[in-house]
């Protein structure tokens, strides 16, 4: 197992298993987020007046070549909440539309979809994916999933919302063809890749999304306030700036409206946008393909063990042949006994283990969320299986 933690600033009196929240920044890509934040106080004028759109550019490509494509398809934002938010407020959407969805969104966009919903008249439909679900790696199990999403498609169906890995499961859904089948039908697809990029290989132009929010902060570990807005060229004049500033009637329009309208909004700190360049090539220089495939190793063993403990089966199957969530992935989920108080099991957790990791009640279940990330090892996960939970549960 890779052990990366001396170049994280973690406190080493916590076992962080909860890198999928607001994921870590390592020394490196933290001193180079710093450096360019006192550039920018050196002379805010020269950086924010002369440098900003070079400087956002240069950003900009080095991020498209990693996600696979043009810097000019891409703008910064501050997170997936933000981007996806530019993208379902900007869609005209009326009483005769629907979004579909699934049951298994994050909080925070279920809720700006229904917002949306209350306030214009479309429905928001949550179609349910039962679980466990079915091995992604066969042909025959991604056909499973995209036939129980398209139990939701009618006539009405203008958007199709869902995540690329979720957020309370730890679930990699099969977008690809999702958005194949989505295209074919005229169907518009938003994907909230909140938990995509860094933990999984992501080709957004082959992967054909109308729309790909992600963010930066979390897996790629580059600094808090580091996400993304994707929108494919066909699609990008319908979006609406979020926030209207100088950009939307510029005076020296650049190569694309889409960045005009979106990426200045008034002062603003970008050295987090500025240091994702240090935080891809951190993870190149440390090899993190073989990274990636030891966390998934040790968070395969994690759900395993828990799932041993409290003699409940996994929402998700083991393994890399179909997944724990999917191919590669550094977070699993894992059911907790029903008779379990959530808030009471995290108190002490934190308190007197000083364990910190998410637990989650979804749809009448109770989960533990468990994270591994290269700074983490067999060690943490002895801290909470064998001297937490054998003890709390």
């Amino acid at each position: 197992m890779f052990n990366l933690r001396r170049y994280f600033l973690l406190d080493p009196s916590v076992t962080f298993l909860n890198h999928g929240s607001f994921g870590a920044c390592p020394r490196p890509v933290f001193q180079a987020y710093q450096r360019w934040q006192c550039e920018l106080e050196r002379q805010p004028v020269e950086f924010l007046g002369r440098r900003f759109t070079d400087l956002m550019s240069a950003a900009r490509a080095a991020l498209g070549n990693y996600l696979g494509t043009a810097a000019d398809n891409l703008v910064f934002t501050s997170n997936v909440t933000v981007s996806l938010n530019i993208v379902a407020r900007s869609l005209d959407l009326g009483p005769a539309d629907e979004v579909l969805s699934t049951d298994h969104e994050y909080g925070a966009l279920d809720r700006t979809w229904r917002f949306l919903a209350k306030e214009r008249g479309f429905r928001y439909i949550n179609q349910p994916i039962p679980t466990p679900l079915p091995s992604l790696g066969e042909g025959t199990g991604v056909r499973a999933f995209v036939d129980e999403l398209w139990k939701g498609v009618t006539p009405r169906t203008r958007v199709i919302f869902l995540s690329h890995i979720t957020s309370p499961t730890a679930l990699l859904f099969p977008v690809e063809a999702v958005v194949r089948r989505a295209r074919a039908e005229g169907i518009i697809t938003v994907i909230d890749g909140a938990h995509a990029p860094g933990q999984v290989p992501l080709r957004l132009d082959e992967l054909g999304a109308d729309f790909y929010g992600g963010n930066l902060h979390k897996w790629l570990c580059a600094p808090k306030g580091a996400g993304f807005l994707y929108a494919r060229p066909e699609v990008q004049r319908l979006l609406k700036p979020l926030v209207v500033s100088w950009g939307y009637e510029s005076e020296m329009p650049g190569p694309s409206q889409f960045v005009d309208h979106h990426e200045w909004t008034g002062t603003r700190d970008i050295a987090a946008f500025l240091a994702v360049p240090d935080a891809i090539r951190f993870q190149e220089e440390h090899d993190w393909p073989k990274v990636r495939a030891a966390c998934h190793d040790l968070v395969v063993e994690a759900q395993e063990r828990i799932c041993a403990l409290t003699r409940r089966p996994p929402i998700s199957g083991f393994g890399n042949g179909g997944t724990t969530g999917g191919p590669g992935l550094q977070m699993a989920a894992a059911p907790l006994p029903d008779s379990v108080d959530l808030a009471a099991l995290k108190t002490r957790l934190y308190d007197e283990h000083r364990i910190e990791v998410p637990l989650i009640a979804w749809n009448g279940r109770k989960l533990i969320r468990v994270s591994v990330q290269g700074y983490n090892t067999r060690r943490d996960v002895d801290a909470l299986v064998e001297e937490a939970l054998k003890q709390l549960l």
